[in-house]
């Protein structure tokens, strides 16, 4: 994201406030940010579930 600037995240912004207004755009981010959440906890999910099934010891604790 350092590729984008300052100018260009004030840009961002604005083009924002033009195409949704400024009462949505507290909507926009909420939904954002859930979705992010989500995405994120779905993600370290898979990798948990990896882990396990990659390590040998939990497999042999498991049987006894």
């Amino acid at each position: 994201m350092s590729t984008i600037g300052v100018p260009g995240l004030i840009l961002i912004v604005l083009a924002a406030l033009i195409l949704f207004g400024p009462s949505k755009l507290p909507e926009l981010g909420r939904a954002a940010g859930r979705t992010l959440k989500e995405f994120k906890d779905s993600v370290s999910g898979i990798t948990e579930e990896k882990k396990e099934a990659s390590d040998p010891t939990r497999e042999t604790e498991r049987k006894s």
